[in-house]
């Protein structure tokens, strides 16, 4: 009998012109969870979908509980008990729970589905991960987690004896990730088998008995999490060392830019005052409901403020909506650039350009040449890995959609640069590459303004950190003088000022 449930060896799956895998090697043990890490492009989705069935791999072979395999479709995999989770869940909005978990092995009897029998069966997997909604619930009335919840609902359904988990933390708050680190230590008592793919060490090191870590198609190495560190993970995913992964130079600060007084806005915050400097990176962070991203919303006309007043350069300026904040040279890069940021199906060059297209009309024609140079020079002043900048944005990794975000911003005249959560999603390299991209716009007079939840980050690419909670500032403070733990203390506080 063999010590692993899932097996393979020297998987090599080939693409017109490209290799995306090369002879990579996997072992999962029984009731194990193992993380599968990676920068975006390093193959990991390509190895999940061989062995979900969705791809044949030219070489290689697999193996479950010993037994050779040869999937060729999806439903050979789960036939197998192989079942996957991903970060977009493809569920039905306007069906019920218990239909999207019995979708496709709906319960019969006589050719008829029994909806009483497929609601009590879904009822009984939604207790195991105590679930806080009803199976007759609309999927579209579900938050992320909870339809990440009813994705393993439905993997559970299959009688699934393997589960993996695609980036599942990525759009989940503190609290939810900590109810899905739950569900899944549960799954692993009960003797499921758990493939974890993510970016977030603090994954890993919460979840996982071992890592394996793939490098542009190739198997890297498998290691012992308890026996890995920061340093040598990010080398491993990375192929050289980090040192210093945040890059934040040393800039001489200007005049004031922006400053915000009083900002008030019921329910939401009360009196938020703040300003930043030319070639200043201002941290705006808290926990989640601290009311950081309402706040920079009604600064740029998302939202109305209910008082306050916003100065650029000294002299009061009123935005009403966001192409007034644009006007006067502010712009928000928003936490959700797929939904707010980008028209995924739109060419890069078209995305970039988007925002200053009049500009290039002349009696109702586009000069597209003039419009297309500056698209290319915008693209790749961040670095943009693309093939052309007629590439859909949707083809592009997380973070090469965050530069392009970025050369959007740089195709108008910004003075005040805010960026919402700019690398969520993405991986450790290309962190690295935003936060010098932000350290460029420091030196060319830029004001930032970062939001975000990552201490690291904060704490790291900040010239001065704003701490916020329960929707008001309590506490402003020099990156030389402060500490993770004094930022947890303000961002925790509960009294009223």
């Amino acid at each position: 009998m063999s010590d692993y449930i899932l097996e393979l060896k020297d998987i090599t799956k080939i693409f017109p012109g490209v290799k995306a895998l090369d002879g990579v090697k996997f072992q999962l043990k029984k009731g194990e969870i193992h993380a599968l890490m990676g920068e975006n492009g390093a193959g990991k989705s390509t190895f999940i979908k061989v062995i979900t069935g969705v791809h044949r791999a030219e070489e290689g072979e697999m193996f479950l509980e010993g037994e050779k395999v040869n999937f060729k479709k999806t439903k050979d995999a789960q036939e197998a008990g192989i079942a996957a989770v991903y970060q977009h869940p493809t569920s039905y909005p306007d069906l019920t729970v218990a239909e999207n978990i019995f979708k496709g092995h709906e319960v019969l009897k006589f050719g008829m589905i029994q909806w009483k029998e497929m609601n009590r069966q879904a009822e009984t997997l939604l207790e195991q991960l105590n679930a806080d909604f009803k199976v007759t619930d609309e999927m579209g009335t579900l938050s992320v987690a909870q339809q990440q919840m009813v994705e393993i609902a439905k993997a559970l359904s299959t009688n699934a004896r393997i589960i993996i988990l695609d980036e599942p933390t990525a759009a989940l708050t503190k609290n939810e990730s900590e109810e899905l680190y739950r569900i899944v230590d549960k799954l692993k008592e009960n003797g499921v088998s758990i493939i974890f793919i993510s970016h977030r060490f603090e994954d890993m090191y919460r979840l996982a008995d071992r890592v394996t870590v793939l490098r542009d198609s190739q198997y890297i190495g498998t290691y012992d999490v308890d026996g890995i560190t920061n340093a040598d993970l990010i080398k491993a995913m990375v192929g050289r060392e980090i040192k210093d992964l945040f890059p934040k130079p040393e800039v001489k600060l200007g005049e004031e830019v922006i400053r915000v007084e009083n900002f008030s806005r019921t329910g939401y915050f009360k009196d938020v005052s703040f300003k930043v400097r030319a070639g200043e990176i201002i941290g705006l962070t808290g926990l989640v409901g601290a009311g950081r991203t309402e706040v920079v919303e009604s600064i740029c006309g998302v939202t109305r403020p209910d008082s306050g007043k916003v100065f650029l350069n000294g002299k009061e300026v009123t935005i009403k909506e966001p192409s007034d904040a644009m006007k006067n040279g502010i712009i928000l890069l928003p936490e959700d650039r797929q939904k707010q940021g980008l028209i995924l199906s739109w060419g890069l060059g078209d995305n970039v350009t988007l925002p200053i297209i009049s500009k290039y009309a002349k009696g109702g024609f586009n000069d597209t040449k003039k419009e297309r140079e500056l698209a290319k020079d915008l693209l790749e002043s961040v670095d943009t890995k693309a093939v052309s900048i007629f590439d859909k944005a949707s083809t592009l990794s997380g973070g090469n959609q965050q530069k392009v975000v970025v050369a959007k911003a740089l195709a108008q005249e910004m003075k005040v640069v805010i960026m919402d959560e700019p690398t969520k999603g993405v991986d450790v390299g290309a962190k690295a590459e935003i936060y010098q991209i932000m350290g460029e716009l420091a030196k060319e007079g830029y004001a930032i303004i970062m939001i975000s939840s990552e201490m690291p980050e904060i704490l790291g690419m900040s010239d001065r950190i704003v701490i916020m909670c329960n929707g008001r500032v309590t506490g402003q403070l020099d990156r030389q003088e402060t500490t993770q733990e004094r930022i947890l203390e303000l961002a925790m506080e509960k009294s009223e000022k």
